[in-house]
């Protein structure tokens, strides 16, 4: 079954968090499929990766770049697998979907927002059901993660 890492942001936004673990699945070899909750937000997400830092640089497209096979980082809306990635982002509220193909999967939620919240315990509900090895993680207030279930 696949590992799921439920990560509840609290002190620290998206924004900061997600390209640090993309970066870190990289390293270690992976690639990696981020799904988001909408197009909006997707290109939102597309644009903080080209700009997040100005000393490193993520790999990453959509559909509109070209071969997802390619991308070593993948962004999207569907529930998908094109770029034969190990790892799945699941942010801002979209659903995780079949998560078979996945060695690991990372839910991000915000922890300020109280349909997030919601949306988050359903899913660790279901995907427990569903016999996958699923952990808490929330954040410090120095912003470490730490394993809370």
């Amino acid at each position: 079954m696949t590992e799921v890492l439920f990560y509840h942001l609290q002190n620290v936004p998206l924004e900061k968090v997600l390209p640090q673990l993309l970066e870190k699945s990289l390293e270690r070899g992976w690639r990696a499929i981020v799904r988001a909750g909408g197009p909006e937000r997707l290109e939102a997400i597309n644009s903080l990766l080209w700009t997040y830092s100005d000393d490193s640089f993520l790999p990453h497209g959509t559909r509109q770049d070209g071969p997802a096979e390619l991308q070593p980082v993948f962004l999207t809306v569907e529930n998908e697998n094109p770029n034969g990635a190990n790892v799945l982002f699941v942010v801002d509220g979209a659903e995780p979907g079949d998560l078979t193909p996945y060695e690991r999967c990372v839910l991000m939620f915000d922890g300020r927002d109280e349909a997030a919240l919601g949306t988050a315990r359903e899913h660790w509900k279901r995907l427990k059901a569903e016999g996958h090895d699923a952990t808490y993680w929330q954040q410090s207030e120095q912003g470490r993660w730490e394993k809370k279930a």
